[in-house]
């Protein structure tokens, strides 16, 4: 494997690390250029993280604003559904490229570049994979989540019920232009059949999206990358804080861990920020609420807890707060219905509750309240993450593994 090294163009909406989606793809270029393969990060958004240039990553950002930040409601609109500054962009940076060196690797486009990126993709005739980071190539909201109703959305994507169903966390005309642009990327641009492979990033999420995925496609299951240090087991596993770490918004549970917290007489701690932030200090006064932290100063609060909640009300991916906290050492507290419950193992590793429930989850904080529980789910934690742990190196060797495989069967095909 280390005597292959592709040129990897890397298609992302932010240069930046502004969520999970984006932290794994900036990773996964450092990883691939420190392997000795070329990555190429292609965003529309800056600013763009300093580490790429340091490590030597090119980078080609558009400078553009994403959707949600754009000052101009209407320029947004038209970007999201055809970026046309990304395809133009994209063309040129593909056709310059070793054409049986190269492979495109698209990690998200919903949020600025648009599916305007399949055209020039397409017209390269390279071979290309998609990581799902989250659905909104099948999905108008990206989440099959029922943001109004705060609840799993159970319809068929684009079926009438779709249409006519107000779910979208702004208002009904946001779904209504979501549901226009998925129309046109799947039945005009048809840039889900653009793709061969797709990456699942957790097993969960393949028992959620395979019905929606095109005929004939292959998965791969890639773990993201997770930077953790081995800090050893915990000496005082049963001291600290109940932790959430995350966007404070409704389907990540922050009311339910608040409500619960309450009902198990404990003080909520979080980490975080977002828009359901101000409602939440005004309803739960007791609480602690720190903001977003220096990712050194999260993994040290994470180190210091006495459990993280994961109250997420959707399916997520494959949520690396998890995961940080099972490297620390501290038991998870998490919902039956999202893909964190993959890395707990219910009574070994951590606790599981009952999707939006909020008995069930201050059932589970009661439990953590037994010292000697605590102290048990926090070794385990820590030996299972270490007993594998989804390393960038890891990561790197198995996403090259995936190259190498469809690069091969281009060739043959050819």
């Amino acid at each position: 494997m280390a005597a292959f090294a592709p040129t990897v163009v890397i298609c992302v909406d932010h240069a930046s690390v502004t969520g999970g989606q984006a932290k794994v793809a900036i990773e996964s270029a450092l990883g691939l250029a420190a392997h000795g393969a070329r990555p190429i990060l292609f965003a529309a958004a800056a600013p763009v993280d300093e580490r790429l240039a340091a490590a030597g990553v090119e980078v080609v950002c558009l400078g553009q604003h994403d959707l949600l930040g754009n000052p101009s409601r209407a320029v947004a609109a038209f970007q999201g559904v055809w970026n046309r500054p990304a395809e133009q962009a994209l063309g040129a940076l593909l056709a310059r490229l070793p054409k049986d060196e190269t492979i495109v690797h698209v990690h998200g486009w919903a949020k600025a570049l648009s599916p305007a990126i399949a055209q020039p993709i397409r017209a390269s005739g390279l071979p290309c994979v998609y990581t799902l980071h989250e659905y909104f190539l099948f999905c108008p909201n990206g989440g099959f989540y029922n943001y109004q109703k705060h609840a799993l959305c159970p319809l068929e994507p684009l079926s009438a019920a779709c249409w006519a169903t107000a779910c979208d966390a702004v208002n009904y005309p946001r779904k209504i232009w979501r549901s226009a642009r998925l129309a046109y990327a799947r039945d005009h641009v048809k840039f889900p059949e653009l793709f061969s492979d797709y990456v699942c990033i957790s097993d969960y999420q393949e028992e959620i999206i395979g019905r929606y995925l095109p005929k004939d496609v292959r998965l791969h299951r890639v773990s993201n990358p997770v930077d953790a240090r081995d800090l050893g087991p915990k000496s005082d596993p049963a001291s600290g804080d109940f932790i959430f770490v995350g966007r404070l918004s409704p389907e990540k549970g922050a009311f339910v861990f608040a409500e619960a917290a309450a009902r198990a007489g404990v003080t909520p701690v979080f980490i975080g920020d977002g828009p359901i932030a101000g409602e939440l200090r005004a309803r739960v006064p007791q609480a602690r609420f720190l903001g977003w932290l220096p990712p050194e100063q999260a993994q040290a609060h994470m180190r210091a807890a006495r459990a993280l909640v994961f109250p997420s009300l959707w399916y997520e991916g494959q949520p690396l707060t998890v995961m940080e906290a099972k490297a620390m050492g501290t038991p998870v507290i998490v919902s039956d219905v999202c893909a964190g419950r993959e890395e707990v193992t219910n009574g070994e590793t951590g606790l599981w509750f009952e999707s939006a429930n909020v008995e069930s989850l201050a059932e589970a904080l009661t439990r953590m309240k037994d010292d000697a529980l605590v102290t048990r789910l926090s070794a385990g934690a820590h030996a299972a993450y270490w007993r594998d742990p989804p390393t960038l190196e890891r990561h790197v060797e198995r996403i090259l593994g995936v190259y190498d495989e469809i690069m091969r069967r281009q060739r043959i095909a050819a």
